[in-house]
């Protein structure tokens, strides 16, 4: 074969096929880019006034639907949507009519069963009972008294006395209530000077109908088994239920205020709190709403004044922060447009794209005012076209690997974190077009202005000063790198993801103070039910023939309930009921035992499961209704244990403490594991926290192999792809390991932040190298001249966004809200970290590697 046929012509470039399809690709990329060019140019800088009128249209179309806009707090907002324990949960809400309620503490000035204080008891009573959405109250004033008269439980239990009875002794009664095992820690705190009322809400039968249906089709769609009718279904159904979750809502909160109204006019006579779980949900919210309030404000305050020291000129306040307002409220007006409601997680996503909005625009003012002075000849029009296209690559892939950052969340078993990922990858488009139609549009129509010409760039003294450490000292630098990660990789071992609702909140809240004093003085917060399920069906018990001579015509008819109650039954409630009271971190224990141990005071000794149908026969029913049969279903053949658990301990871990329980119903109680069932708040709440570490490790992962994938895509470069991201991953990991050194918790809103980390601080890595790879030629090829003039002009961009984003984070400091405190604090810092690194070791990197 004759090889001159296969060379490549003098002149002529390699014509290989892998050679060829590189040329075909890079023209017709040059093409698509030339096309590009010429429409923005003609059609957006060209028409400035039509992109304007374009923009403000749909900005005015989205901005309406603001008023649309939701938040959600709900405790379902921060569960797993696909948990089985969340079922069971459901289903034992379902089975034993549990609804939710609310504790009022009252510590009266003067004794609790004196006349005024047992009068101020009974009226704080009355009034949180006509509340419309209260269903009723339960207080030390109403709850049956036992030992007022001799006699049975039997007997006693039909004609009971109370605190209200004329004839009721009150140091007796004080005497019962402190020993009682069911208002002990309940209605009375152990040292007899604070008592709770608890208000039980109205039941929302169709809501809780709403929510099944929804799960169900939610889960058929997910299997792909969803038919066309069904698929209509659950769009009816999801718009019902977000209709009647938003009503139900609205009369939470109207309770919940109004509940406090009440309680102001009782605090003269005593110390007042309210605590529970709807409360906590509700505050959340409220907490939010101010935070959204206070946050957008004082962001706004801080980037007019951060803007006025950087440029001191007014068009570079007015711009940007024209470009922040408009990215921001066409966010929320679109998620208010989809009905896409903002949960405590995501509830900074406004924050976020302010602050990276603001970013972007400070990169391309930079630019613009560089290209101000180096090319004083040209018009503003070719002005603002050249800036648009030299920082259209490096933004175009800060916004994508940014993207990719946020969008790792998605792969995070929790919903509010998946929720977040895709809003701020939604964001994050909208601040990328806003940027590069909104903000030109608008400087296209001002004049040039003038611009102080300062040789070599603007140069700042502590990019100069970085500048000079990297060349004197660039081994310190790698040195210190190294040290930080290891003790960061020590750090990370150490990360924990225990919480508790109570560390949410500043101590001296008031939702803060009622959570600590039910927590410690009544019994507990955080509510756990205990299954147990009884093998084979109801058998009459041994006595059956002296129980049928009483309830013979009952017996007949087969009701299991008249023998339901076996002595097995009742022993091994009575056994698990008293582990679990002995455990430390238990507060109050509710269940058959609670009402068996009456029994057994009552009469000084036996209290038999044949006495217990006795009672359960002859008891009211209204009593019935609140003493036995939240604890037994006789249909499902199973008992229930609540109990609540002291959420503020410091040694508290939820995962040991529930393995815990679960070892010891099987190896010393002697239980199968079919034979009970753990399930509850503390359940599903530790079912979050654990998923927490796998969330971390999937969401790093990701966002590590996409924005790796990124640079190598941007630079075509393997060796500054690994430069770029060490510096972010560097910062990602020492924040990482600090929180582990100073045990502060992963919870649902620190989880983001190494992932938000890596994702916004890799920008500095692709504006410095992008900017560092296209002036090398320009220094003569000398990468410490080209470290210098990069550090004085793109360093400076990153410097200016880098202060922006650690002040605007800094400023969540001021929440009443901890996770959001530890979000902005932890974020800002590792901001600071990222911007020291991407000055200092990303140089060195490249001064030590040459990739160019």
């Amino acid at each position: 074969m004759d090889k001159s046929n296969s060379e490549p012509a003098e002149g002529w470039p390699d014509c290989t096929a892998p050679v060829l399809f590189r040329h075909a690709t890079a023209i017709s990329g040059k093409i698509m880019y030339s096309r590009l060019s010429y429409f923005y140019s003609t059609f957006i800088l060209g028409r400035p006034v039509a992109t304007l009128a374009v923009l403000l249209f749909a900005f005015l179309f989205l901005a309406y639907h603001a008023s649309d806009f939701r938040l959600d707090a709900s405790a379902d907002s921060l569960l797993l949507e696909d948990d089985e324990d969340l079922r069971i949960f459901r289903e034992l809400v379902r089975r034993y009519e549990t609804r939710e309620f609310l504790f009022v503490t009252f510590t009266p000035e003067e004794d609790l069963f004196s006349d005024g204080s047992l009068e101020k008891t009974r009226r704080l009573r009355d009034e949180l009972a006509g509340l419309e959405f209260v269903d009723s109250v339960i207080s030390i004033v109403d709850v049956p008294l036992v030992k007022q008269k001799e006699g049975s439980l039997a007997d006693v239990a039909r004609n009971y006395r109370t605190l209200e009875s004329d004839d009721a002794d009150r140091e007796l009664a004080r005497r019962e209530l402190l020993e009682s095992p069911i208002y002990r820690n309940l209605v009375l705190s152990e040292d007899g000077r604070t008592t709770a009322l608890q208000i039980n809400l109205r039941d929302n039968p169709r809501y809780k109908e709403l929510q099944v249906k929804r799960r169900d089709l939610l889960s058929r769609k997910k299997a792909g088994l969803l038919t066309a009718e069904e698929e209509k279904e659950l769009g009816n159904t999801l718009e019902e239920y977000d209709a009647e979750k938003t009503h139900l809502d609205r009369l939470n909160h109207e309770t919940i205020v109004r509940i406090r109204e009440i309680m102001d006019g009782y605090r003269g006579f005593g110390t007042l709190h309210l605590g529970g779980v709807p409360m906590i949900a509700d505050d959340m919210i409220t907490f939010i709403k101010n935070d959204l309030i206070v946050f957008g404000f004082g962001v706004f305050v801080f980037l007019v004044g951060m803007l006025s020291i950087i440029f001191r000129s007014v068009r570079w306040v007015i711009l940007p922060l024209t470009s922040c307002i408009y990215a921001g409220l066409l966010m929320i007006g679109l998620l208010g447009l989809i009905g896409w409601r903002v949960t405590v997680i995501s509830s900074n996503f406004i924050s976020l794209m302010l602050i990276i909005t603001m970013a972007m625009n400070i990169h391309l003012i930079v630019r613009y005012r560089q290209l101000r002075r180096d090319f004083p000849g040209k018009n503003q029009k070719e002005l603002v076209l050249e800036t648009a296209r030299k920082m259209v690559w490096p933004c175009l892939y800060t916004a994508l690997t940014t993207i990719m950052a946020f969008s790792s969340l998605v792969v995070s078993d929790i919903k509010p974190v998946i929720d977040f990922g895709w809003m701020m990858t939604i964001g994050l488009t909208v601040t990328f077009f806003t940027s590069f139609l909104l903000f030109p549009s608008l400087l296209v129509l001002f004049d040039k202005g003038d611009v102080q010409v300062v040789p070599g760039g603007e140069r700042s003294g502590f990019t100069a000063y970085l500048a000079k450490f990297t060349e004197r000292h660039g081994n310190k630098v790698l040195l210190v790198s190294l040290l930080l990660a290891l003790v960061s990789g020590y750090g990370i071992t150490r990360l924990e993801v225990e919480n508790s609702f109570i560390n949410y909140f500043k101590k001296d809240t008031e939702i803060a103070r009622g959570l600590a004093l039910i927590d410690e003085r009544l019994g507990g917060t955080t509510p756990l039910d205990i299954l147990i399920r009884f093998e084979g069906e109801p058998e009459p018990a041994e006595e059956d023939d002296e129980f049928a001579a009483l309830f013979g015509d009952v017996v007949a008819r087969g009701d299991a309930a008249d023998y339901w109650f076996t002595p097995d039954k009742v022993e091994q409630v009575k056994e698990v009921h008293d582990y679990l009271e002995g455990l430390h971190a238990v507060g109050k224990v509710l269940s058959l035992a609670s009402i068996i141990r009456v029994g057994e005071d009552i009469n000084k000794g036996e209290f038999d499961a044949f006495e217990l149908a006795i009672v359960y026969k002859r008891m009211p029913e209204e009593l019935k209704d609140t003493m036995i049969d939240p604890y037994i279903s006789i249909e499902n053949n199973e008992a229930r244990i609540n109990l609540r658990v002291k959420d503020s301990l410091k040694d508290l871990r939820r995962k040991e403490f529930l393995q815990t329980i679960r070892q010891d119903l099987t190896g010393k109680l002697g239980l199968s594991e079919d034979e009970f069932q753990l399930t509850g708040l503390l359940v599903l709440y530790n079912n979050m926290l654990q998923s927490l570490f796998k969330s971390q490790i999937l969401t790093l992962g990701v966002v590590m192999t996409g924005i790796a994938f990124m640079l190598l895509v941007l630079f075509r470069s393997a060796s500054l792809a690994v430069i770029g991201i060490i510096p972010n991953l560097l910062a990602s990991a020492t924040i990482l390991g600090l929180m582990g050194l100073l045990a502060i918790p992963l919870d649902m809103m620190t989880i983001t932040i190494a992932s938000i980390t890596i994702g916004i601080a890799v920008d500095n890595s692709i504006h410095y190298i992008y900017r560092y790879r296209e002036e090398f030629p320009r220094n003569g090829n000398n990468y410490v001249e080209t470290m210098h003039y990069c550090h004085a002009n793109i360093g400076n961009a990153v410097y200016y966004t880098a202060i922006t984003i650690i002040v605007g984070f800094s400023i969540l400091v001021f929440s009443n809200f901890i996770p959001t405190i530890y979000f902005g604090v932890l974020t800002a810092l590792a901001m600071l970290i990222a911007l020291l690194a991407a000055l200092t070791l990303l140089p060195k990197l490249l001064l030590i590697w040459r990739p160019f």
